[in-house]
C-alpha cells in the first residue's frame, strides 16, 4: 500500500505532513511549525509519530518540534546540525534512508538556505521539498546564490512527473500571478491559474502540487526553456542567469 499523507495546514500560511504506513503504524512528521494543529490531526487520525523531518533550521519550520517529539526519530542535515535541533539521524545528499518502510532519497537542495534537504519517497510518489521547490514558485534566497539554487531546481525537476510535490507553504495564488507576468501566453498556466482559483475559495489547500504541471507552469524550473528565455528577452542566456533575473523580479513583485 502507497503512504497516506495528511496536509496541515499551521500558523498563517505554512504546512506540515503527516506521512503514515498503515501496515506498520509507523508515521513521520515533516516539518514542525506549530505543535497544537499537528497533535490535533494525530489525534483525530490515531496516528504516533514515529519519526520527524526537519527540512531546514528556519523558526517556521522547527518551533513545534519540541512537544511532538516524544520518543520519535529526528532527520535533519548533516550538515545543518549545528543549528537544528538535536538530531537522531544526520543525513547528507545521496543517502537512502529507510522512513516508514519506505526508501526515501536525500537531496541538497540548498538555494533559500544552505543545507536544505528535500526527500523523496519513489514508491510513493511523494516529495517533500519545504521552501525550496514550492507550488509555482521557489524560495528566497537568504542564504545561497542563483546559481546553486539553479542546480537545486534541476535536481527536483529530474523527478518522475507523476511526483507530488509537497511544498512548505501557501504562496500558490500569488506566485500563479507572477508566474503570468512571465509567461502570460502559457495556456497550461492559464489553466491551472483556474483551478487554483477555484480550490482557494473552496479553502482548500493548492499543496501537494503535480510536479510534472509544474515542469510546465513553474518559471523557476524553466529557465532554460526558449519559450521562456524569449519572452524574458533572455534568449540564448546562461540559464543560471536566467533564473537569477526572475528571481530578482519575483523578489520585489
Amino acid at each position: 500500500m502507497p503512504l497516506e499523507l495528511v496536509t496541515i495546514p499551521c500558523l498563517a500560511d505554512n504546512y506540515a505532513f503527516l506521512v503514515h504506513n498503515a501496515d506498520t503504524g509507523e508515521t513521520l512528521l515533516v516539518d514542525a511549525p506549530d505543535a497544537p494543529p499537528i497533535q490535533a490531526a494525530l489525534d483525530a487520525q490515531g496516528w504516533t509519530l514515529t519519526d520527524i523531518l526537519l527540512t531546514h533550521h528556519h523558526w517556521d519550520h522547527v518551533d513545534g518540534l519540541p512537544p511532538l517529539r516524544g520518543s520519535a526519530r529526528v532527520i535533519g542535515a548533516k550538515a545543518d546540525a549545528h543549528r537544528l535541533p538535536r538530531l537522531d539521524l544526520a543525513v547528507s545528499e545521496g543517502d537512502s534512508v529507510t522512513i516508514c518502510g519506505e526508501n526515501a532519497a536525500v537531496f541538497d537542495v540548498s538555494g533559500h538556505t544552505m543545507n536544505h534537504i528535500a526527500v523523496h519517497f519513489p514508491t510513493s510518489a511523494l516529495l517533500f521539498s519545504a521552501d525550496s521547490l514550492m507550488a509555482l514558485g521557489c524560495g528566497r534566497l537568504f542564504e545561497g546564490t542563483p546559481a546553486q539554487m539553479w542546480d537545486s531546481m534541476q535536481k527536483l525537476r529530474a523527478l518522475p512527473d507523476d511526483t507530488r510535490l509537497c511544498s512548505g507553504h501557501e504562496y500558490t495564488e500569488t506566485n500563479a500571478r507572477f508566474a503570468l507576468t512571465i509567461e502570460p501566453d502559457n495556456a497550461q498556466l492559464i489553466s491551472r491559474i483556474q483551478t487554483i482559483t477555484k480550490t482557494r475559495a473552496a479553502g482548500l489547500p493548492t499543496v501537494p502540487s503535480d510536479l510534472g504541471v509544474e515542469k510546465y507552469t513553474n518559471p523557476f524550473l524553466r529557465a532554460d526553456h526558449a519559450a521562456l528565455q524569449s519572452a524574458m528577452g533572455l534568449t540564448g542566456t546562461e540559464p543560471a542567469d536566467v533564473f537569477a533575473a526572475i528571481r530578482k523580479k519575483r523578489d520585489v513583485f
